[in-house]
């Protein structure tokens, strides 16, 4: 998967862009669904900051490698953290 990554460049970063954003948007939404608690405050911050972690490091040009994983990261992080949630 890195290497048509690394291949599509500019492609796998914009595709990147969306898929981590409306999956941190599912995932904001499904914590604040179950109110404005410290716990769910907690995991938004988590949310925001696994996003952000991968658009910095487009924005910041770091090597494909280091991008690509920062996305498998952003990914992980949304997947759990929505899936936690709607399942509660």
């Amino acid at each position: 998967m890195y290497e048509e990554f690394k291949n599509e460049f500019f492609a796998g970063i914009s595709l990147g862009i969306l898929v981590a954003s409306i999956l941190g948007g599912v995932a904001a939404m499904s914590v604040l669904m179950h109110g404005t608690g410290i716990a769910q405050m907690l995991q938004l911050v988590a949310v925001v900051t696994a996003c952000m972690l991968y658009n910095g490091s487009v924005l910041s040009q770091q090597k494909p490698k280091t991008i690509f994983n920062m996305f498998l990261l952003s990914v992980a992080v949304n997947v759990v953290i929505a899936t936690f949630n709607f399942i509660q």
